[in-house]
C-alpha cells in the first residue's frame, strides 16, 4: 500500500494546493493532507480554519485524509507509514528550497522519499501570499480557490487584514 504526506500551511487552499492533492490521490494509495502548525509563523486563518477548509475542498476525493499537525515532517511521514513526501514545486526558488529539504529530509530517513509535483499552466503563479493580496483588494479569488469556498476566504481575509 503506497502511502503520502503532503504537508503545507494551506493559508488559505488554493487552486494549486487541490490540483496537486488530486494527482497524488490518482497516483498513492492514502495521501494525508498536513496542515502544519508552526508556531513561528503569523497565520490569516486558525489551524481549525484552515483544516476545515482542506476538508471542504477535498471532500470529493475518497482516499485523502486532512489532519493537523506539530510535528517535524519527517515524524509526521514515519507515524502515517508513509514511504513518501508529496511537495509542489512552481520555479527555480521552491526548487531549490525543496532540495535543500529532501537532502536534510533524506540524511535523516532514506526511507521516506520525496515526489516533487510541478503545477499545471494555470496554476503555475499561484501562492497564498498573492492570493491574500487580492482578496484584500476586493479583486475576484475565485478563479484561484476552491469555488464553495471562495467568498468564505474573501471576507475572511478582508476582515483579518483591516
Amino acid at each position: 500500500m503506497s502511502v503520502c504526506i503532503y504537508p503545507g500551511s494551506f493559508d488559505p487552499v488554493s487552486n494549486g494546493h487541490l490540483e496537486i492533492i488530486e494527482r497524488a490521490a490518482n497516483i498513492f494509495d492514502t495521501v494525508y493532507v498536513i496542515v502544519s502548525i508552526n508556531p513561528n509563523k503569523n497565520y490569516t486563518f486558525t489551524n481549525e480554519e484552515r483544516l476545515d477548509l482542506l476538508k471542504k475542498a477535498t471532500k470529493h476525493i475518497k482516499n485523502v485524509h486532512c489532519e493537523l499537525s506539530d510535528k517535524l515532517i519527517l515524524q509526521c511521514a514515519k507515524e502515517k507509514k508513509a514511504n513518501a513526501i508529496v511537495r509542489g514545486v512552481r520555479n527555480y526558488n521552491d526548487y531549490q528550497d525543496e532540495l535543500t529539504r529532501f537532502q536534510f529530509n533524506r540524511s535523516i530517513d532514506n526511507t521516506i522519499d520525496t515526489v516533487f509535483f510541478f503545477p499545471s499552466r494555470d496554476n503555475l503563479f499561484l501562492s497564498s501570499t498573492a492570493i491574500k493580496e487580492l482578496a484584500i483588494f476586493n479583486s475576484d479569488i475565485s478563479l484561484y480557490v476552491p469555488k464553495n469556498l471562495s467568498e468564505y476566504i474573501s471576507k475572511t481575509i478582508r476582515e483579518r487584514k483591516k
